[in-house]
């Protein structure tokens, strides 16, 4: 096993022959399949496994998609896993797949994959949108809140300044001076153009994060505040509905009040009119007695204003001027006090009243 190599497997298609499951013999026959000399023998694509992942996980995305890659092809799929290097980026877990670039079915490898090589079939970026998909849904299942957008920075448009690739010997240069600068206990500065030019674009990256971040926050407390805002302006319109209903509430209590004011008051009046009725009553009923008991004119047994008094009237007033002092004064207090005693006489009176002019005017 080469140095850093976690795990290698081949993928191969269902229907591919069994001497191509081992390793040299597969390789062999992809070389003997060319006639070309410069003919392309394997395809190779390097992916960047996530450093969230366990290891186990991340071997499972890998394979998952060299899975894919054979089965939509029918190639062999060639897989190596590597650790990072001890010098190197520790989050560098990546695999190389190593594909055919012919397909291999029962009877060996046959017709060139023409797909992958052309960018207007749009494979090669469904492939990139696929290890994308794939990465996401493995990040999701770990728990993972990061997530992998295959496109680049332009197409999100996002503004980013791109690094420079380092070749081999700036990458070792830059090694060494990082661990001089450990042994030494200072902090690491570096020391190509390349890697001065990698350092300023991380270092501006950085600064427009804290500045996406410090607008981000301000946004986000902007909207607190609107919300805030909102919740008092809120609160406010319900406590302004609230007084504008207890001011309609009380006002329709005082209305009520008013209502019952004056209704008590009409009653109060039409009281008070039915006492001096009844009052009148008595002081009409006792004047007839006084005046029959005085044997004042028309009031004789033969006269005929008196014989025109309903009966009911003569009845009382005689037996009211048979009783004694004390009973009289009770009954007249009973015709004050009771409306019905009041009605009832004031009903006799009347009808005296009418008869007496009825007479007078037939006299006439």
């Amino acid at each position: 096993r080469k140095q850093g190599v976690e795990h290698s497997e081949l993928m191969l298609p269902t229907d591919a022959p069994e001497w191509a499951a081992d390793r040299e013999r597969l390789w062999n026959a992809a070389e003997l399949a060319e006639t070309r000399k410069n003919a392309t023998v394997a395809r190779e694509y390097e992916i960047a496994l996530p450093v969230e992942l366990s290891a186990d996980e991340r071997r499972e995305l890998a394979l998952g998609l060299a899975r894919e890659i054979s089965e939509r092809h029918g190639v062999a799929v060639d897989v190596s896993i590597h650790a990072p290097g001890r010098e190197g980026d520790q989050r560098n877990h990546h695999a190389h797949l190593l594909t055919t670039t012919r397909r291999l079915g029962p009877e060996g490898l046959g017709e060139k994959t023409r797909e992958l090589d052309q960018k207007q079939s749009g494979e090669v970026e469904r492939w990139r949108e696929r290890w994308a998909e794939m990465q996401n849904r493995a990040l999701e299942l770990a728990n993972v809140p990061d997530r992998v957008d295959h496109r680049s920075h332009q197409r999100q448009g996002i503004e980013q300044e791109p690094t420079v690739h380092m070749g081999p010997s700036a990458t070792a240069m830059e090694r060494r001076a990082e661990q001089v600068a450990a042994r030494e206990g200072r902090a690491y500065e570096p020391v190509t153009a390349v890697g001065q030019h990698n350092a300023g674009v991380v270092e501006r990256a950085g600064l427009r994060q804290y500045i996406e971040r410090g607008t981000e926050w301000l946004r986000d407390m902007g909207q607190r505040i609107a919300g805030r805002l909102h919740d008092v302006a809120a609160s406010l319109s319900g406590a302004v509905e609230r007084d504008r209903r207890e001011a309609a509430e009380v006002q329709l209590a005082r209305e009520a009040q008013e209502r019952l004011a004056a209704d008590r008051a009409r009653q109060e009046a039409q009281e008070r009119q039915q006492v001096r009725e009844r009052e009148r009553v008595a002081e009409k009923f006792n004047t007839i007695a006084g005046k029959r008991e005085a044997g004042a004119h028309g009031y004789g047994d033969h006269n005929s204003d008196w014989k025109a008094t309903p009966e009911a009237l003569r009845k009382a007033v005689d037996a009211y001027n048979g009783a004694n002092q004390h009973t009289k004064d009770l009954y007249i207090e009973q015709i004050q006090r009771e409306p019905k005693m009041a009605r009832a006489v004031g009903q006799l009176i009347g009808e005296r009243e009418l008869i007496l002019q009825r007479d007078r005017g037939m006299s006439l």
